[in-house]
């Protein structure tokens, strides 16, 4: 299957009806449920949220929910995604760490680029795994992508050539310890292409958001002693870096 920029603008790499059979739902009803994704998400989130217990949480409660999320926001702004995809296009090669992948487009149209030998999917959502899977399966790149639950497992390569990181670090308790984690996993000439959001919303829409001043100080001041900055062209808040050195 083509997985070109076009295509994914076309249709998310057939995301509709790959989803729908994964739900075992029809596509009529997964439209329906599309639009009430990013709500129905939030509606999970307890209230009174441990950080410590975050991972968990997606992990064990979140469970189809998120795919439900993604899948509206990778097909309604996908003119915003195509962007991050021909960025990942200029930098991409090697060992690829996708952490984080989600509902997997840039896993999959990552494996498809002739510069990349395998692109390593981690997830804590064994939901996201099994879907990323299966997708990657019908479209004939199961032996260029590999799902896996955390970085701690030792298929991985102990250094990867580029790091795939968006829409993650806002969710995380430790931003800045995970900075230092993926510097510590990158080899000497790796690229790391990153974004965050750390806002709860104007109207708090996004309560998994960690947002605390000195959590956002503290990954900033890392961000700043470990990374340089490389420029590209797109108008997207994705950032391109190498390590500092």
């Amino acid at each position: 299957m083509d997985l070109s920029i076009e295509a994914f603008l076309a249709d998310g790499f057939g995301l509709l009806a790959q989803l729908a059979a994964y739900l075992q739902i029809s596509p009529e009803v997964l439209q329906a449920r599309l639009p009430k994704g990013t709500d129905d998400l939030a509606a999970l989130h307890p209230g009174a949220f441990d950080p410590a217990q975050a991972g968990r949480f997606y992990e064990d409660t979140v469970g189809t929910a998120h795919l439900l999320e993604l899948a509206a926001w990778h097909l309604g702004s996908s003119d915003y995604i195509a962007d991050t995809l021909r960025l990942q296009q200029r930098f991409a090669r090697g060992q690829v760490l996708d952490f984080g992948g989600g509902i997997g487009s840039h896993a999959l149209a990552a494996a498809a680029l002739p510069a990349v030998e395998v692109v390593w999917y981690v997830d804590l959502n064994p939901h996201n795994r099994a879907f990323v899977s299966q997708r990657a399966a019908a479209l004939g790149l199961s032996e260029r992508l590999r799902c896996c639950r955390d970085l701690g497992e030792a298929s991985l390569p102990q250094r990867f050539d580029t790091v795939v990181c968006l829409d993650v670090l806002e969710h995380l308790a430790d931003p800045a310890a995970q900075l230092d984690l993926f510097a510590s996993r990158m080899g000497p000439d790796a690229t790391a292409l990153l974004n965050w959001y750390f806002f709860k919303g104007f109207h708090g829409e996004y309560p998994f958001h960690f947002d605390e001043p000195a959590l956002v100080e503290r990954f900033f001041r890392t961000l700043q002693s470990r990374f340089l900055e490389l420029f590209h062209p797109y108008l997207i808040t994705t950032r391109a870096y190498r390590l500092m050195g």
